[in-house]
């Protein structure tokens, strides 16, 4: 079960409470007091940082748990900000089980929305993994755009969540 909170406080680049080695890139994560408020794709050099609290030692427990697992559910308490709309699309992503997609137009239809604005609200997703933007494709099948790039380490990344999860 994951629990939501919209009111977003703004934190310098480097406050992270904890920076997570992965194979794909080193996680720079930020909480505050009882909710997680940013997952950051750091470059893979990054030094990593011991989990400086409870809950960002949560958070790195859950996100190893994952990389063990595609398959496994993560509970944690979410600090969401973002638009109506950002939040609306944020939940149809939640929705989408590993080693499953959807396409930017199907998640468009279903919120009575355009594609352009599903692409916009998936690169404003602050909590990456936790809300899996990587499992909305393009519609032709292919890998479309993340975090806002639609080539490079971004796509990297896309790809290897992807085929982390059997996709």
């Amino acid at each position: 079960m994951i629990r939501q909170k919209s009111i977003r406080r703004v934190k310098p680049p480097e406050d992270y409470q904890a920076r997570l080695a992965t194979p794909f890139a080193v996680l720079g994560l930020r909480t505050d007091e009882d909710w997680l408020t940013d997952i950051e794709y750091l470059p893979p050099d990054t030094p990593t940082l011991v989990p400086q609290t409870p809950l960002a030692r949560e958070v790195c427990d859950q996100l190893q748990a994952y990389l063990a697992d595609p398959g496994f559910v993560f509970d944690l308490s979410l600090h969401i900000g973002g638009t109506v709309h950002q939040r609306r699309v944020w939940q149809a992503i939640q929705d989408i089980p590993a080693g499953a997609t959807r396409s930017y137009a199907a998640i468009a239809v279903e919120l009575h929305s355009a594609p352009r604005a599903v692409g916009q609200a998936c690169g404003a997703n602050r909590l990456p993994i936790v809300i899996p933007c990587h499992r909305v494709i393009a519609k032709s099948g292919g890998l479309g755009g993340f975090m806002n790039a639609s080539d490079g380490l971004p796509l990297t990344i896309k790809r290897w969540l992807l085929q982390h999860e059997g996709i």
